[in-house]
């Protein structure tokens, strides 16, 4: 959506106020004018469906009972939630959110996922994991596979690209990005859990793919 600059006569007054209440919002003179505007013709703007869409995700996330730890980034297109996995010393999984302020393409944003730690064993892991991860999604549901560049993995993180899948409504959107978060979290908690008990690899594999599917069927909905 193109931004345009105008000049507007307003009273030192309003504009201390406006200035008061988009600090406590954390943002703009010029965003929250543009917000108050909106609201008052009933347009939506790309800020506010984000934020609808954080909103519907963060709420979601909370009900796991503690599982997840919610940042925000001070950014309304940006987003990050923490997650540990049972493995030595309980590293952090990273998950990013990065969404386009548009959201109006097929491609709504980005999903970062890494694992904080300086370990070589955790990130050989994380990296095999990660292609495994790939690999089950281009086997099991191959319905995004004519994306370009749907994935990239390097040094120990993965990103991979967030699509509207037909989905118009932002909550859907916040729950489908959600779901599989937390899908993705269970079968890496699994994989780590296996590794631990020196699984081999080909019953590991095979249970994870089990655990995928039973986890894609409950999913109406998602990336």
């Amino acid at each position: 959506m193109k931004r345009s600059m105008y000049s507007l006569i307003l009273t030192d007054d309003i504009i201390q106020a406006i200035d008061c209440l988009a600090s406590k919002q954390g943002t703009s003179r010029s965003n929250y004018i543009n917000q108050i505007l909106a609201n008052h013709i009933c347009f939506v703007t790309p800020e506010q469906r984000m934020q609808q869409f954080f909103t519907c995700l963060i709420d979601q996330m909370e009900r796991m009972q503690g599982i997840f730890r919610i940042q925000e980034q001070g950014s309304n297109a940006i987003l990050s939630i923490f997650g540990t996995v049972q493995y030595r010393y309980r590293p952090n999984i990273r998950y990013q959110i990065e969404l386009i302020r548009e959201m109006q393409n097929e491609i709504v944003g980005q999903l970062k996922i890494s694992c904080r730690t300086q370990s070589k064993t955790l990130l050989s892991a994380m990296n095999d994991f990660f292609q495994f991860w790939i690999q089950l999604e281009q086997r099991e549901d191959p319905t995004d596979m004519r994306v370009e560049e749907l994935y990239t993995v390097r040094n120990g993180r993965m990103t991979r690209l967030m699509l509207q899948r037909g989905m118009t409504d932002d909550t859907v959107l916040g729950e489908a990005v959600g779901a599989y978060i937390q899908m993705f979290h269970s079968i890496l908690q699994s994989y780590f859990i296996g590794l631990q008990n020196e699984i081999p690899d080909f019953i590991l594999r095979h249970t994870l793919t089990m655990q995928y599917r039973a986890m894609l069927s409950q999913q109406i909905q998602h990336l």
